[in-house]
């Protein structure tokens, strides 16, 4: 399943992640430049974030509130040098929080990922322009 949309149609981006997003961790690839941050902030906004939300490149990861009782951590891994790195903050304990894990970059750390996550892939085809995939593990 794909979508291409435009920036003024990120919401339409945002609604193909909910509609067919089945479980908690949130895998979101693609080369730098591709909109995953801007697409991770609209996806943010939309489930209740109001703090400004932004990459985690240097801290790894970024916590959100929704509401009193749940939480987005926001993971980018581009910067690790070796994969084990996510597991010194802690990675497993994120994952398995129940809580909505987003992982930019999670092609790094792929082998410390659980047998079901959602998957999606953006890619740009110009300066407005985007391909979302869905991609089946």
């Amino acid at each position: 399943m794909e979508i291409i949309y435009n920036e003024n149609q990120i919401k339409t981006a945002v609604n193909f992640i909910l509609e067919n997003k089945k479980f908690s961790i949130i895998r979101i690839d693609g080369e730098i430049g591709s909109g995953k941050t801007t697409l991770i902030k609209s996806l943010c906004k939309s489930l209740g974030v109001s703090e400004n939300v932004n990459s985690p490149t240097f801290s790894l990861v970024n916590e959100y509130l929704i509401n009193t009782k749940k939480k987005i951590f926001h993971f980018d891994f581009y910067r690790i040098e070796n994969p084990e790195e996510a597991l010194d903050i802690g990675l497993e304990d994120y994952l398995e929080s129940n809580h909505l894990c987003i992982l930019e970059w999670g092609q790094i750390i792929s082998e410390y990922l659980p047998e079901k996550y959602d998957f999606f892939s953006l890619h740009k085809i110009n300066e407005s322009t985007r391909k979302l995939n869905k991609i089946k593990l």
